[in-house]
């Protein structure tokens, strides 16, 4: 059996309790050595082999399954975040199918949610954004012609971005291109959650500037949009004079 496990966006007391168990249960470990917070690793039973994915290929990551597979072992493919976003385990899961070999996916806290929690932020305010667009910089790996990052903008959502803090000046210029003004709020949240996690505000004109004054290169998220400002409605749910299923307002 293989446990696909989202580990979280980094402190390891954020992995799920099911995923903590799973770990803990585990005859074989395979974790993105890059991202994943080497801590988790620490409550490992006895015995337990670990490899670090991040100079593996899919192909030596599968052997290494198929082989646990056959001796009878339990292996989990730990993952950063959650599996689900930018994780790579559709094609791992693929191949398993093809191989016989049963898995689940436990999910995990996403280093977008960390990132929010890092900036003391609500990314759906009212009045401002209802919408989250996750997304990333085309870089060396493209991505679908619809979904450009100038076209993402052109929504005015509120927008986090995976993968792109070694592209920012490239970030900043399709970003306007889009629609955003070059004082839009911005943040670049590095190592969210982790113990030397830094938030970084700034526009979206001067995201680069930003990263460059701190050294920021890579493991950090970019979030743009007015959720980061001062101005919003306040929320209906919880409005006196607002009338829902559970309360009676007082207006009429």
């Amino acid at each position: 059996m293989v446990h696909f496990i989202g580990a979280g966006p980094g402190a390891p007391d954020l992995i799920t309790l099911r995923g903590a168990r799973l770990l803990a249960e585990a005859d074989v470990i395979i974790y993105a050595g890059s991202l994943v917070n080497p801590a988790l690793l620490e409550g490992r039973k006895e015995g337990c082999a670990v490899y670090d994915s991040a100079s593996m290929t899919l192909e030596e990551v599968l052997s290494v399954m198929e082989k646990a597979e056959q001796e009878g072992k339990t292996t989990v493919r730990l993952h950063t975040g959650d599996p689900s976003l930018y994780g790579a385990i559709r094609e791992q899961m693929d191949e398993l199918d093809k191989m016989g070999v049963s898995y689940d996916v436990t999910p995990g806290v996403s280093s977008f949610s960390g990132a929010a929690a890092a900036l003391n932020a609500e990314y759906t305010l009212p009045d401002v954004s209802q919408s989250v667009i996750i997304t990333r910089m085309a870089g060396r790996t493209p991505v679908p012609e619809g979904e450009a990052l100038a076209k993402m903008a052109s929504h005015g959502c509120t927008m986090v971005l995976f993968l792109s803090t070694g592209l920012l000046e490239d970030v900043e210029k399709e970003l306007m291109k889009g629609g955003y003004s070059p004082d839009t709020p911005a943040a670049i949240v590095y190592k969210a959650t982790w113990p030397d996690q830094k938030v970084y505000r700034c526009t979206v004109s001067t995201l680069a500037q930003t990263a460059k004054a701190n050294h920021v290169t890579k493991t950090a998220l970019i979030t743009v949009g007015g959720f980061l400002g001062t101005e919003y409605e306040r929320s209906k749910l919880y409005d006196p004079t607002f009338t829902h299923g559970c309360r009676k307002g007082t207006e009429g």
